[in-house]
């Protein structure tokens, strides 16, 4: 049995790959900060309904030690690192714990999968905030970076710290270059679920506005289902190797207000507030991926499309939403 070790298995990506590694039949450990455990009801709901088939770890990111530790008693066959501190907005407010748990986590896995399990596969989360300030449309992976945000630059030393390791170590380290990726499962603080939750309690008169910032970014967006898919054949394949993971296909926020409004009969002009607030001090107005040789190498294409996610958000926060209404009846 293949032993796979995911870092931010609480985390919406961390979930569906642990549901996705379950089925293909392998012990699957995560790694874990300790108040999770010791408030399961919140911080582990994502991975409630399996937390019987997991085995958890209680350790910090920023703990070398405790990295190394837990990589020599599990030796994973592989190992997903995706834990990050991962909202671009909020790395502008507190830069240095960004950068640090960032940069200096991923350094840590990487080495300690280097002394403590050498044959181990590693997977890195890049991002598509690597590009930035874009210099090619659709961007791929030969597209040069120019992070807008701390967090960028913390996903580029990433992406280069796991590919220094791949070529001075020979670990089997991949670079999963990820553009925008959503499910019910995102976390409040996104644009995307912000905009469905937000929604649904209007839709049910538990809210009466949605602020918003820059309606005219445009994002490559995918469900995070489809993607931890292509996270696993990365791994699978002969020798190590990056691979940008997308849809091919760019919308902006407002075609997202349209698909999520209208799909519940309201027109979104009448409930958005634009924030100049809520702006990033440096923008970045398009992301668009090239997945062609995720296509070709990997045999990976993305399943639902843009619709189907809108609507598939919509719909359980409109569940949500209802319990919350009921409770204040």
């Amino acid at each position: 049995m293949k032993k796979a070790l995911i870092t931010g298995i609480t985390g919406q990506d961390g979930s569906y790959l642990a549901e996705l590694l379950l089925s293909k039949g392998y012990e699957v450990h995560g790694i874990v900060r300790r108040v999770s455990l010791e408030d399961p009801d919140h911080r582990l709901v994502r991975i409630k309904h399996i937390l019987g088939k997991l085995v958890l770890h209680a350790a910090s990111l920023e703990s070398y030690a405790s990295m190394v530790n837990i990589v020599e008693k599990v030796k994973p066959d592989e190992c997903y690192h995706l834990a990050a501190q991962s909202f671009v907005s909020y790395s502008f407010e507190d830069e240095f714990s960004t950068v640090n748990t960032n940069i200096n986590g991923t350094h840590h896995v990487l080495s300690a999968v280097k002394h403590g399990s050498p044959k181990c596969k590693f997977y890195f989360a890049a991002s598509s905030e690597m590009f930035g300030l874009v210099h090619e449309s659709p961007q791929k992976e030969s597209t040069p970076f120019h992070p807008r945000s701390p967090y960028g630059i913390s996903k580029v030393a990433g992406y280069y710290l796991t590919q220094n390791y791949r070529e001075a170590y020979g670990i089997f380290a991949c670079n999963g270059i990820l553009f925008n990726h959503e499910s019910p499962r995102r976390g409040l603080e996104f644009v995307t679920r912000k905009i469905t939750n937000t929604l649904a309690k209007i839709k049910l008169g538990l809210a009466k506005e949605l602020p918003l910032g820059n309606l005219e970014a445009k994002r490559d967006w995918g469900h995070a289902e489809d993607y931890v898919k292509a996270m696993w054949l990365m791994l699978q394949q002969n020798d190590p190797d990056d691979f940008v993971i997308a849809t091919g296909r760019a919308h902006s926020v407002r075609d997202f207000l349209d698909v999520a409004f209208g799909y519940v009969g309201l027109n979104w002009k009448d409930y958005v507030v634009e924030d100049k607030k809520l702006y990033r001090p440096a923008e970045v107005n398009e992301l668009l991926g090239d997945f062609t040789k995720a296509k070709k190498k990997l045999h990976w294409e993305p399943k639902v499309s843009f619709e189907e996610l809108v609507k598939a958000m919509v719909d359980a926060d409109l569940k949500l939403a209802g319990k919350e209404a009921a409770l204040n009846r």
